[in-house]
C-alpha cells in the first residue's frame, strides 16, 4: 500500500468452486480461502503441508494450501468441500459420511474428502490398501479412519453406478 492507502499489488484471478475470482497477491491460499471468500472447509492444521487439513482439489489434484501462494493458482482451478456439492445436493462422498457416521469432530474430513475425489476419479474402483495409500497424507486424531474408508468406498460404489 502507498501512503494514500492505494493497494498496489497484482490481482490474481482463479476460479473457486466453478465462479470466477480475484484476490490481490500475497498469502497463502488457505488465507485467501477462509478470509476473503469466508470457506470453512479446508483448515489450518499443521502449516507444514503434512496433515492433510488443508487439502483442496488444484486442478483436479489434492494439494495442501496451507503453504501455497495464492499467486500458484493464477488462472487455475480450485475446488474445496464446499464445492463438490450442496445441502439439496450432496456429492457421493459427502452423502455416504453421513450415511457411515464417519466423522466425529470433523477438522479431517474436507481434506480427506477433496482428496478422495481426485483418488476416485482416477480410481474407480479401487481396494482398501490403495485407499489407505492414497490417505496416508492425512491425520484424523478422533480414530474414525475405518468408517471413513468404509464411507469412501461405499461412495466409490455408487459413483460407479
Amino acid at each position: 500500500m502507498d501512503p494514500h492507502g492505494a493497494d498496489h499489488r497484482r490481482v490474481i484471478r482463479f476460479t473457486l468452486n466453478g465462479a470466477e475470482v480475484a484476490h490481490p497477491e500475497g498469502g497463502t491460499l488457505l488465507q485467501a480461502l477462509r478470509g476473503e471468500f469466508a470457506l470453512n472447509g479446508p483448515r489450518f492444521g499443521c502449516g507444514a503441508e503434512a496433515c492433510g487439513a488443508c487439502h483442496v482439489l488444484l486442478d483436479g489434484s489434492s494439494v495442501p494450501s496451507c503453504a501455497l501462494p495464492v499467486e500458484a493458482v493464477a488462472g487455475r482451478a480450485v475446488t474445496t468441500l464446499e464445492g463438490l456439492g450442496t445441502r439439496a445436493a450432496p456429492h457421493p462422498l459427502q452423502r455416504a459420511l453421513l450415511e457411515e457416521q464417519a466423522g466425529q469432530c470433523g477438522f479431517c474430513l474436507s481434506g480427506i474428502l477433496v482428496t478422495a475425489e481426485a483418488f476416485l476419479r482416477d480410481n474407480p474402483a479401487p481396494d482398501e490398501d490403495a485407499l489407505r495409500v492414497a490417505l496416508d497424507g492425512h491425520l484424523c486424531r478422533c480414530g474414525s479412519h475405518n468408517r471413513i474408508l468404509r464411507a469412501i468406498l461405499r461412495a466409490a460404489e455408487e459413483m460407479r453406478a
